[in-house]
């Protein structure tokens, strides 16, 4: 499913939309994707800024990455985006190169610029010694590719934007989806 626009809305219709998908990435998450010991909640304050989704890990007994790695879908290998943050939302004057580059300024890391034609923005940060970022620009219409939600600096699991989001639209009320679809309420728009 393509990336909606969601400049076309109220932030109140976003922001639904925003809290119904992060419960369904939490869902996904929690429902094996994570291994054992961790678990995902939605919003929670860690320190700073509040993630929308917060991955916990309590081991009952002490692992490593290779014994969490039995747990299903974890991997070392190197993550498939090119450059876990997702901006649907266009740049703007507080953020004119996405939350991406303002989240790579504050860290004071080289410039960071959008492609003209990808305004939207996913990352994902590895926070070892050295951040490492993992960002994918995408645009309205495109597919959105799984993305890496680390759990260590080097162990991380996939998350399916994608399916979530699909999910989380095909619940929207018709209505809603009209609107965000730039259609009359009676579909012919």
């Amino acid at each position: 499913m393509p990336i909606h626009d969601w400049s076309r809305v109220d932030a109140g219709l976003f922001h639904h939309f925003h809290l119904s998908w992060i419960v369904t990435l939490c869902q996904a998450l929690n429902a094996g994707l994570l291994p054992p010991g961790f678990s995902a909640l939605a919003e929670q304050v860690a320190a700073g800024p509040i993630p929308d989704v917060l991955t916990l890990h309590r081991p009952a007994h002490p692992t490593s990455p290779s014994g969490a790695a039995a747990g299903g879908a974890v991997t070392t290998a190197a993550p498939r985006s090119r450059y876990l943050v997702v901006d649907l939302l266009p740049p703007s004057v507080r953020d004119p190169q996405g939350i991406h580059g303002a989240i790579w300024n504050a860290l004071g890391e080289e410039p960071f610029e959008l492609p003209t034609d990808k305004r939207l923005t996913l990352a994902a940060y590895s926070a070892g010694l050295t951040i490492v970022a993992y960002v994918e620009p995408v645009a309205v219409g495109d597919p959105l590719p799984d993305m890496p939600l680390f759990l260590e600096p080097e162990l991380y699991v996939p998350t399916p934007l994608e399916a979530t989001y699909e999910t989380t639209w095909s619940v929207c009320p018709a209505a809603f989806q009209d609107v965000v679809l730039g259609r009359s309420p009676s579909g012919d728009g």
